[in-house]
């Protein structure tokens, strides 16, 4: 071997090329062999000596000896070669991947380490069970995005490749979660409850050893303990404007030392006297002077020749096209078609001959050509793209074949259906027998070339849009004379086309020069090359052809398929031209040919890459020399170094290489010079990667009608160091990256389109797809099916890699080739994989040419519609640049209280409702006589509740102060045992009745309830007596164990002896037993002051007078519902309208047309009540408002809840509602909680609800910044009501207990004559309840008794006025305090993130969000099939990374109904992490984000 001079290099770049001596001693040597051994042959023992010295770091010791093996010894390359080979190496009978070896290398580096990842759990409906008889493998090919090679699927490879007659089924992943019975929902909403799930007085702390969740969730944990690399450093400004950190440069990196690079000239355009003046004159001069010399051949499926078109039938046939495009088409008067103007070519890849003539006839009546592809059907991909294109150019009419036009999509009229996205065409078939003859003295008009557009030729860009590229006559003719020059073209050459003659080297080499030249093109159809992968050899050897245009996977795949194939001789090869050469692994597939062909004739000097793009045409291609002694250069570099755009040889992990070869000298008559790709064109240094851009008169010059990106690609002016231009010509940019090396060798390194910044580094797709397919090449995956793209995620571009997954591969193998990928590539090219999606066979996006359409496929992912079959998420290794947070203030101390009520400057965020009085309504519940209620007055109410408590006192024998259980239907019933538990002297308790249709699950938390409570007795219908007692019920709970039941349908006719007067006001009225949204079960004391207080409050809020009516559709069982139904009306006189929730179910409009019908002024519900209206009623408001519903009476509709107000929901109801009269003012929430069952209620008076938009960063340290509506980061609160009457609120720290200013977050505590007493547990937890019920402040008012509510909120002075004049405070709750999570260092609400995932996908019903062990979980129900649940896993990642800056580990995806709800429709996301813990969600997917 010997080294190319470097003269074009200074000593620091770098680079080493390898040139090769003759065919017959050749030997490809890799990258460190170069370093090592400039000079001489090497051994096999050497070479075994330098290549266990190479990978020794990354191969596991074995008792001190390194583990090598011996090079496999491969007759012809495996399938896999084309891309998965950095650097071959040959020795006789062996060939090594040393790419492979490097991937295999790094991958026992990993399992070294023996860490766990956890596989994703799949239930099993979702395995599909594939039938392999029915099953059709997809086409694989190349990576190529435009083309597919032949794949598995063609009977007629089997003749070529061998491969399992029979394949096993798919074998189900062990740790697919199904063996869960639990049923999701149940009859109605009562299936959903978390009420009817069994509870407990206390916070599970663990879950079971032998849950599979959570061994699962521990892994995941342990795996990302495991070091990373360093993140960047973060840092945040004042006014909570996070800014993610700019990049700041490695000071370690390397950076380009090379004088700055000059211009490149190729070698002049040399001027041939008998060259034509232009295409068609070349043209008519072969078809008048040689007629009958043939032109183009065209193939059928069987490699057979169909059609043969000479030069005469070319020229004639072009003829009477031009004549019948100009003189046919619309009228003599107002022809269709005018010279300049453009017209579409549509033809399939089978039927050059048509295309041809077409092409022709078109620059013969001097109308642009666009040619394009055949749309398959009017959802094609990029199809509607195309239609842009052409009603950009103003297409009106398609050129196509009779075949072709038989072919399109029809309607039932006969008519071919405009494709969306098209203009409307006339569609004219080409064919002679539809045409008519010119007259004779008609003739074209053979002008030289000029600068009139030739031709248009689309491109696809990376984001799926279509360009039209303008190729003047000019510029087609000089193309055309360069290539000539170039490729040594000569008369009569036979040349073998497999590309695309439509467009880039197959129409510039097939169908342009070959004409220029009068030569013989022999067009091999993609539809011949998947049933005949040799079919492109074979025609060489039949025709004797001397040049051949391939790509590299026509060569991969006749290298698969050419073992049993005898008599091939490419002898007669003066030039294959590797069209792709330009892609760094096309070096794979030319070494790998040229080695396994050379014994069939075929030298080393033939094989010519070139350089190419749409705006730039040829940059570029590798002469054809008889001389060898002259090899081509090869570049092995450094990956990290390209990675910073510098030219290096790897020094550190050789095994993270890439070898390029060049691709020849730049093409005659061009000037090259390499550019910045980014910013100012300025030139490039000698070892530095940039853009090439070309000078010539060969090239594109527009896209067309957009003179903006025109201008940044055709009319580049590059400038040196000095600022100065280059050059006064403009340079076009070609989209290719690379650099010129020794000898003006023009070398690329990717391209433009294929680019994917990642921090700063550039990493190309292509490379990525060969690291992939090198881990286990062609088992899991097909080759030619895997995109690799890059999507926005928090600031930076992310990698996401989707292939499509063979069906014989398992779960647990598949997921295992995916944890490997992930490796190889995070270790090969420093770069973490964002997203790894495996998609089912024959599912991706294809090109017309089966290749994969990339950006469809990246919008398919970005819209949540791949229907992955397997997916890998790794946001944990990735994602480095996530804001660090702000360090916490210091506390506010005493030291800090100033005179009044300032605190640190800010006023003390406090605020009272107006004053209770002192009015004396000692006995007024139960003697208030004479209002209506429901169907009972007072007095018959009074009368039953005597009875009632007569039934206590005989046959229950109770006792003052016992506590009697009262499992009653919402009605008149339990109001009227209520009373007679107050008449007897006993201590009533509502508990919700077990459901009929799910006893199991309901039943035992009213026995829970029933213990806890200590109840002496139990009374009940009878009708829930007799369910008690059945089998079902005492399969559940043993009644025999209970307290006395005593059913109240039979009262005896006689009063107690006695009313029971309360001698203590503090004494016990009553025990409001509910469950809180965390999920825990507890028992407020209410007394009978206390009582009093809440009614009077109320009554003076709502001005609840003995004429007014309420509609009450709540829950009667706990909280301010409890109290509307069963205290209010009795204290104030007013009528009640009972509304049971569970009547909606079967009759979402019950509550809105009893209110309508009553002429309601006020109603109360839930949010449970309020969905239920906007789902059911949505699309019947036309029919309620027919049938007189009307609601414009309504002054106030309160929705009570014990959370945030839901702002969305309220604003859909009253805009639902809006045209039945319900004014948007009247809706309005309460706001109570445990301590405190209602502190906020609109009321009547007063001024409206506010509204206030909060910076949600602020918010998560504990901050209230005030922003204006639609800002960044901005979240809409709502007042949760007006304080009510004797309530006082303070905003306190909830750790120190110190008040706090109105712009902090804190915790809300209340102080109120109707807070309750404390918790009743029955187990003497008095810590609890002091610290709940009397808290006071650590500074400031120590003196004032103030319950915690456990929620987090503020305060703000508002502009608006109360009606005592004052301005007005408003309450504003964010969320528990329980439920926030404190995920790095910030509070986080589970609403905002739940509200985030919601929005992610429309598939997405309900979500729920909890934390566990330092992870956020996110519990998505899926609203649509199954297959579609994998596609919410990325989309739920990108949105909570994107707006909250976390990083989820675990996505569940659910059926509808299974995050439990309380009775207030209030999420239990406690339940459902216990559920999820304890494996009882049957969840349709569980991923684990690594």
């Amino acid at each position: 071997m010997r080294q190319v001079s470097l003269s074009r290099f200074k000593q620091c770049a770098y680079v080493v090329f390898a040139q090769q001596k003759s065919p017959h001693s050749r030997r490809w040597l890799s990258y460190a062999i170069y370093l090592y051994l400039f000079a001489g042959d090497i051994t096999q023992k050497g070479y075994e000596k330098k290549r266990s010295k190479l990978i020794r770091a990354y191969i596991p010791h074995a008792g001190g000896n390194l583990a090598t093996s011996d090079p496999p010894h491969t007759p012809y390359l495996c399938s896999d070669m084309h891309t998965t080979t950095r650097v071959s190496i040959w020795y006789p009978d062996k060939y090594i991947y040393v790419h492979t070896e490097a991937v295999q290398a790094v991958l026992a580096r990993h399992v070294e380490r023996k860490v766990a990842v956890p596989m994703p759990s799949k239930r099993r409906s979702l395995v599909v069970q594939t039938s392999m008889d029915a099953y059709t493998p997809p086409d694989s090919s190349s990576g190529s995005e435009e083309e597919a090679g032949p794949g598995d699927d063609m009977s007629g490879m089997e003749h070529w490749m061998s491969r399992p007659s029979q394949l096993g089924p798919v074998h189900l992943g062990s740790t697919s979660s199904s063996s869960s019975s639990t049923q999701s929902g149940g009859s109605g909403n009562a299936g959903r409850l978390a009420d009817s799930l069994p509870l407990y007085l206390v916070f599970l702390t663990g879950v079971p050893v032998s849950s599979r969740v959570s061994a699962k969730i521990q892994q995941l944990v342990n795996t990302l303990k495991q070091p990373r690399r360093p993140p960047l450093r973060e840092f945040f400004v004042d006014d909570f404007d996070e800014l993610l950190e700019v990049q700041q440069p490695d000071p370690n990196q390397p950076r380009p030392e090379g004088a700055e690079m000059m211009p490149v000239r190729g070698e002049a355009l040399g001027v041939v006297t008998n060259w034509p003046p232009s295409l068609e004159a070349a043209l008519q001069r072969w078809g008048t002077i040689s007629p009958k010399a043939p032109c183009l051949t065209s193939l059928d499926t069987a490699g057979k020749p169909l059609y043969v078109l000479t030069y005469g039938k070319l020229w004639s046939r072009s003829i009477k096209l031009a004549y019948n495009i100009l003189h046919k088409l619309g009228s003599k008067q107002e022809p269709m078609v005018r010279p300049g103007d453009r017209v579409a070519l549509v033809f399939p890849n089978n039927d050059p001959v048509a295309f041809m003539v077409a092409f022709y006839g078109c620059l013969l009546a001097e109308v642009v050509p666009v040619p394009i592809e055949v749309p398959l059907s009017r959802k094609d991909a990029g199809s509607q793209q195309i239609g842009f294109l052409l009603g950009s150019c103003g297409v009106t009419v398609a050129l196509t074949s009779d075949a072709c036009h038989k072919g399109l999509p029809k309607s039932a009229t006969g008519e071919i259906p405009q494709f969306k996205g098209w203009p409307k065409l006339l569609w004219f078939v080409t064919e002679s027998k539809h045409l008519s003859k010119p007259p004779r003295d008609w003739f074209p008009h053979i002008k030289d070339a000029n600068n009139d557009t030739a031709y248009i030729e689309y491109k696809t860009c990376k984001d799926g849009s279509v360009l039209g590229v303008t190729v003047t006559r000019i510029a087609l003719l000089t193309h055309c004379q360069a290539l000539t020059q170039s490729c040594s073209y000569t008369e009569a050459e036979t040349i073998v086309n497999v590309l695309d003659f439509k467009k880039d080297v197959g129409l510039w080499h097939g169908i342009l020069t070959s004409v220029m030249n009068m030569m013989h093109v022999i067009s091999v159809p993609y539809s011949l090359m998947k049933v005949n992968p040799l079919s492109w050899i074979q025609k060489v050897c039949q025709y004797k052809a001397k040049v051949a245009c391939v790509k590299s996977r026509d060569m991969h795949w006749a290298l698969v398929a050419h073992k049993d194939q005898k008599d091939i001789n490419l002898s007669s090869l003066r030039m294959l031209l590797v069209a792709d050469g330009s892609n760094p692994w096309s070096i794979s597939s030319c070494d790998a040919f040229l080695n396994v062909f050379q014994t069939k004739g075929l030298r080393a000097e033939v094989i010519c890459p070139c350089a190419s793009s749409p705006e730039a045409l040829t940059v570029a291609i590798r002469r054809p020399v008889e001389d060898s002694s002259q090899p081509p250069g090869r570049g092995v570099l450094s990956m990290q170094g390209l990675s910073y755009g510098v030219v290096r040889v790897d020094t550190e992990e050789r095994l993270s290489v890439l070898t390029v070869q060049d691709v020849g000298t730049v093409t005659p008559g061009g000037l090259v010079c390499v550019v910045k790709p980014e910013g100012v064109p300025q030139l490039c240094q000698t070892d530095e990667i940039g853009e090439l851009c070309v000078c010539s008169i060969a090239t594109g010059t527009s896209y067309y009608g957009l003179t903006g990106m025109t201008k940044n690609t055709f009319e580049v002016y590059p400038v040196g160091s000095s600022g100065g231009l280059i050059s006064e010509y403009a340079f076009v940019r070609t989209g290719l990256l690379g650099f010129i090396g020794p000898g003006g060798l023009v070398f690329i390194t990717g391209k433009m389109d294929g680019l994917i910044m990642v921090s700063g580094r550039r990493h190309n797709a292509d490379d990525i797809v060969a690291t992939a397919l090198a881990v286990e090449p062609m088992k899991f995956v097909y080759r030619g099916r895997i995109a690799v793209f890059s999507v926005t995620v928090l600031r930076d571009e992310r990698i996401v890699v989707v292939a499509e997954q063979r069906p014989d591969s398992t779960e647990e193998d598949s997921f295992q080739w995916m944890s490997r990928v992930l490796q190889a590539i995070d270790s090969i090219h420093g770069v973490g994989v964002f997203c790894l999606a495996l998609v089912p066979a024959n599912t991706l996006p294809k090109t017309p040419l089966g290749g994969i359409h990339l950006s469809e496929i990246k919008q398919l992912y970005l819209e949540g519609g791949l229907h992955p079959c397997n997916v890998l998420m790794c946001p944990h290794t990735c994602v480095t640049n996530l804001p660090k947070p702000r360090q916490k203030q210091p506390e506010i101390g005493p030291a800090s209280v100033m005179v009044g009520n300032l605190v640190s400057g800010k006023r003390i965020a406090q605020a009272s409702g107006r004053d209770l009085g002192q009015t004396d309504d000692n006995d007024q519940r139960e003697n208030a006589i004479g209002a209506v209620s429901s169907s009972l007055t007072c007095l018959q109410l009074h009368k039953r509740a005597e009875r009632v408590a007569a039934l206590l006192i005989e046959r229950g024998g109770l006792q003052e102060g016992d506590h009697v259980a009262l499992v009653y239907p919402p009605g008149i019933d339990l109001i009227a045992a209520f009373y007679g538990c107050l008449y007897a002297g006993c201590v009533p308790i509502t508990v919700r009745p077990p459901h009929p249709q799910n006893i199991s699950t309901t039943l035992p938390t009213v026995k829970m309830i029933v213990e806890v409570s200590h109840s002496a007795c139990v009374m009940t219908t009878a009708v829930i007596c007799k369910l008690l007692r059945s089998k079902e019920a005492m399969a559940t709970v043993d009644i025999r164990n209970w307290p006395p039941v005593l059913d109240t349908d039979d009262l005896p006719k006689k009063k107690p002896p006695a009313f029971y007067k309360p001698t203590n006001p503090d004494g016990l009225a009553y025990l409001d037993f509910s469950v809180s949204t965390t999920g825990m079960l507890a028992g407020v004391q209410m007394s009978h002051n206390a009582v009093g207080a809440f009614c009077r409050s109320v009554k003076l809020q709502c001005e609840l007078y003995p004429s007014r009516e309420v509609a009450i559709c709540l829950d009667p069982y706990c909280g301010l519902g409890f109290v509307l139904w069963c205290l209010c009306s009795v204290y104030s006189g007013h009528q009640s309208i009972l509304i049971p929730p569970v009547e909606l179910e079967s009759n979402p409009a019950l509550w809105l047309l009893a209110v309508s019908q009553l002429r309601v002024r006020d109603t109360f519900c839930s949010y449970s009540v309020m969905e239920l209206c906007t789902k059911g009623l949505g699309l019947q408001t036309e029919a309620l408002k027919a049938r007189g519903l009307d609601l414009s009476r309504v002054r106030a509709c309160v929705v009570v809840a014990e959370e945030r107000p839901r702002m969305s929901l309220t604003h859909s109801f009253s805009k639902l509602f809006k045209d039945l009269g319900l004014h948007p003012r009247s809706v309005s929430t309460a706001f109570g909680c445990r301590v405190n069952l209602a502190i906020c209620l609109q009321g009547t008076s007063g001024p409206d609800p506010t509204t206030v938009y909060v910076d949600m960063r602020a918010l998560r340290h504990d901050r209230v910044r005030l922003v204006e509506r639609g800002s960044p980061h901005s979240l809409p609160l709502m007042e949760s009501g007006k304080i009510l009457p004797g309530v006082r609120i303070i905003i306190a720290n909830p750790e120190t207990k110190g008040p706090l200013g109105d712009s902090h977050l804190g915790e809300i505590w209340v102080h109120s004559a109707h807070n309750g007493s404390g918790y009743y547990s029955g187990y003497g937890e008095e810590v609890l309840q002091s610290d709940h019920f009397n808290s006071r402040l650590s500074f400031g008012d120590t003196q004032t008794v103030w319950a915690r509510t456990g929620y987090l909120g503020f305060l703000r002075r508002t502009e608006l006025t109360d009606a005592n004049g004052e301005r007005h405070d408003a309450l504003f709750v964010v969320g528990a305090l329980e439920e926030a999570m404190e995920l790095r260092g910030m509070r986080y609400h589970p609403i905002d993130i739940e509200t985030s995932v919601i929005r992610a996908h429309k598939s997405i019903m309900e979500c729920a969000v909890f934390p566990w062990t330092n992870l956020l979980v996110v519990v998505v129900e899926l609203e649509g099939s199954e297959q579609e649940a994998l596609d919410l896993v990325p989309m739920v990642t990108k949105a909570v990374l994107e707006e909250h800056y976390l990083i989820v580990g675990v996505v569940v995806v659910t059926d509808i109904g299974v995050i439990p709800i309380n009775s207030r429709g209030e999420k239990q996301r406690m339940h459902l992490r216990d559920g999820f813990l304890q494996d009882q969600l049957d969840p349709i997917y569980v991923a684990y984000n690594m």
